[in-house]
């Protein structure tokens, strides 16, 4: 199973603060996932799909408790994901159109609403089952143990705006971006998510994000040092030959008896520790030397070199 898909599944089975929030979250289920089908005057179809199980039998019962609604389920396998997919038909009675305008999925004329229908989003609670149900309709976020992203796709603009207000009202910054004739209302941050989670109730996703953080985190850090070390002792190793190919030059050119006792020192240490930093060589000096001084006696050395290679 996805993330998305236990995301779905979690916030399926959030129980409801008040009385309204459940038919804020059917109403915010119908608007996006759902499709109006319009044959006279009054009559109105209706057909949800989902391929999560709990949120098809979220839709049917909330349809039949708040509404009294008849509905046909039928399951249909994809060919091509090979997973099942439900479709919930709502088929022409009376009071559908009346559940309709309720649900703010029909204006008071017979139009269409095009927005979010404040009455549905008063209370903090409502908000949260509002976009909870958004979210359960056409929501998509990604594994955490990747790049973090989160979306939202609706069709209406309108409807978009209204569900970025909910959002920032309650600290979530949202943005807005138009995808060919729909709308992605899409978060990028992984503290943005986080929070969108608590907010809705998906509170064990929302844990297991943090996790997923914290590890991915440790990795980068660890990962960040690793390479940092690595880019360090190759570049000491890098030092460490050119300082040997000095040395030869200087011994052809001058011979080891003819050098200042510092310097034969360190060309014994140097030739002794190859792989050995300026400061592990002074550490290893009778008496030990500072980094600088070691690191003086290898200037002498290749400037010599320099010398004895004509410039």
């Amino acid at each position: 199973m996805s993330f998305t898909s236990e995301v779905k599944d979690e916030l399926a089975r959030v129980e409801p603060t008040c009385s309204h929030c459940e038919k804020a979250t059917l109403a915010a289920l119908v608007r996006i996932e759902g499709t109006l089908f319009f044959s006279g005057q009054g009559k109105y179809r209706l057909e949800v799909a989902t391929d999560v199980p709990s949120v098809a039998r979220l839709i049917i019962r909330l349809l039949h408790e708040l509404y009294h609604l008849k509905t046909d389920l039928t399951v249909r396998r994809s060919v091509l994901h090979k997973t099942p997919n439900y479709l919930i038909e709502v088929p022409a009675q009376p009071h559908f159109a009346e559940a309709l305008v309720d649900m703010g999925v029909l204006a008071a004329d017979g139009g269409l609403e095009m927005g979010l229908k404040p009455q549905l989003v008063e209370k903090r609670c409502c908000a949260a089952a509002y976009v909870r149900g958004a979210f359960l309709g056409s929501g998509f976020v990604s594994d955490p143990r990747g790049d973090f992203h989160f979306e939202i796709t609706v069709e209406s603009e309108v409807l978009a705006e209204g569900i970025v207000e909910v959002l920032e009202a309650k600290g979530i910054k949202a943005r807005i971006m138009q995808r060919r004739s729909s709308f992605m209302v899409y978060l990028k941050s992984g503290s943005a998510i986080l929070e969108f989670l608590a907010f809705t109730g998906a509170h064990q996703s929302a844990l297991a994000m943090e996790n997923a953080r914290v590890i991915k985190s440790v990795r980068n850090d660890v990962n960040r040092m690793t390479n940092a070390e690595v880019a360090n002792q190759a570049k000491a190793a890098s030092a460490s030959v050119d300082q040997l190919f000095a040395i030869r030059t200087v011994l052809e050119a001058h011979g080891m008896e003819n050098l200042p006792p510092a310097l034969q020192d360190f060309i014994k240490l140097r030739v002794a520790y190859p792989d050995a930093t300026l400061k592990e060589l002074g550490e290893r000096a009778n008496p030990p030397l500072s980094k600088s001084a070691v690191y003086h006696r290898v200037r002498r050395i290749e400037q010599m070199a320099k010398e004895a290679r004509g410039g």
